[in-house]
């Protein structure tokens, strides 16, 4: 796996994402090629119009998902998915051609482009799916421990292949506790460990010790990692993988980040380009911000703007800004209560702003308060403070940064109104914390356009 904006990415989604902008690109360059000559990609933007129709393809495949896994569980899913952007592609270049812009495709090039696009990429991926693995090679993993922990990791992989990590087996504590192992090998017990090694193939170690393990299990644990064999713990793997830092095995001490120092330059990095992002979004959708405002007002009574007490950092309180999606006065009868879908105190055309997150832009100004920045943990209400912090542990540690217009949690799992959604989210705010940079809140913001055009998470 290769380590870009301080989060893994599986090598094979990587290369899959390279080849096919190469394939993409060869494939258009070389319609215009067919339809004219190789002299007119240079003398008339044929290289540019070929890498703008590129662009629009991954684009498209981004927006559809289909580089978060290597294979597709459908392949009709998948020529759907080809068909439905190739035509956002074609729509693309109409734009372009009623615009009159030097960037259009020729005609018979783009439909050539496109044909070869449909055949070719459908079958690459097809057969990429099956030579990546060989290629790259699939390291046997030994699950050593029957902690929950690690069979959730354990169906992440089998689930996963692009990780190139497949679970072999386990080596449980006891033979009293093999029946935890379900459906997967028990290759013998912890105690055995030396005689499992000398018998199968593996590559990688991961440990996750079940609680109140026998001290003879704990003291083979340590002479295994002091072997020199590739050993994990499952609290690191997890973390690694899912980018998220598991509560189950969590300690106060690794919820920090590692780097104390770059943290707080980190922070205070932070301060100042969340500032000017603020400040450039409230010039350039100022226009959106006046639409939507006489939209509010006209479409149900009471103020445009919804102000409301939040948590900021260090627990400090203060004003929120919304567009108002709400009736006024919609908790008067029941209290602070998280949203739900299909909410009866949403306006109609709150609806529309919530699911487009629109309602959130005027938060922009809270950021050029000093208030929030453009990504943290997303800032909860007082009420719930109290409530999260006795029933979710180590919740209070997201308070430790400014709360974001957006987030690593917010792009990574939908809006949560349970203790059990309100934990993973937290598992993904203490991610950010952990790895908090410039490099990761970049990534967050480019996430965050997918998040808002395909209406994800949000009631």
């Amino acid at each position: 796996m290769i380590r870009l904006f301080r989060v893994y990415i599986p090598t094979s989604v990587l290369l899959l994402l390279v080849s096919e902008i190469l394939f993409t690109f060869a494939i258009f360059a070389g319609a215009i090629a067919w339809q004219f000559e190789v002299i007119y990609l240079q003398l008339d933007d044929g290289w540019l119009q070929a890498a703008v129709a590129t662009t629009t393809i991954i684009v498209g495949l981004y927006l559809s998902d289909c580089y978060e896994r290597v294979r597709m569980p459908s392949q009709i899913l998948l020529l759907q998915q080809f068909c439905l952007i190739i035509g956002v592609a074609f729509l693309v270049q109409a734009v372009v051609s009623y615009a009159r812009l030097p960037i259009r495709m020729p005609r018979q090039a783009m439909l050539l482009g496109s044909l070869l696009c449909l055949i070719v990429l459908p079958l690459w991926r097809q057969f990429y799916g099956r030579l990546s693995l060989q290629v790259l090679g699939a390291e046997r993993v030994l699950f050593a421990g029957t902690h929950p922990l690690q069979f959730k990791l354990a169906e992440y992989l089998d689930d996963r292949p692009e990780y190139a990590m497949r679970p072999c087996g386990f080596a449980v504590e006891s033979e009293s506790v093999a029946s935890r192992c379900g459906s997967y090998k028990v290759l013998g017990t912890i105690a055995n460990l030396d005689e499992i090694l000398r018998s199968q193939v593996v590559d990688r170690i991961i440990v996750g010790i079940a609680d109140q393990a026998d001290p003879q299990v704990m003291a083979k644990m340590y002479e295994l990692v002091t072997s020199g064999r590739h050993v994990d713990t499952v609290e690191r793997v997890y973390e690694v993988l899912l980018g998220r830092v598991p509560l189950q095995r969590v300690r106060a001490d690794q919820i920090f980040p590692l780097d104390q120092a770059g943290a707080n330059f980190a922070m205070t990095a932070q301060n100042v380009y969340a500032w000017l992002v603020a400040l450039i979004g409230v010039v350039l959708l100022a226009p959106v911000l006046l639409m939507v405002a006489i939209a509010v007002r006209l479409t149900s009574p009471g103020p445009v703007l919804f102000r409301q007490v939040r948590a900021g950092r260090n627990n400090v309180p203060f004003l929120l800004y919304k567009f108002r999606s709400m009736y006024v006065d919609a908790e008067k009868h029941t209290g602070a209560v998280w949203a739900q879908a299909n909410d009866p105190r949403v306006t109609p055309i709150g609806k529309y702003l919530r699911q487009y997150r629109l309602d959130e832009l005027p938060q922009l100004f809270n950021v050029l308060r000093g208030e929030m920045s453009i990504v943290g943990p997303r800032p909860e209400r007082p009420e719930f403070i109290k409530m999260l912090s006795e029933q979710v542990p180590f919740f209070m540690q997201r308070l430790s940064v400014k709360p974001g217009i957006t987030g690593w949690a917010q792009i990574n799992y939908r809006y949560g109104n349970t203790i059990e959604d309100t934990a993973i989210k937290l598992e993904f705010d203490l991610f950010y914390i952990k790895n908090l940079s410039p490099q990761l809140d970049l990534l967050i913001m480019f996430h965050t356009i997918k998040t808002m055009l395909l209406t994800r998470g949000a009631y």
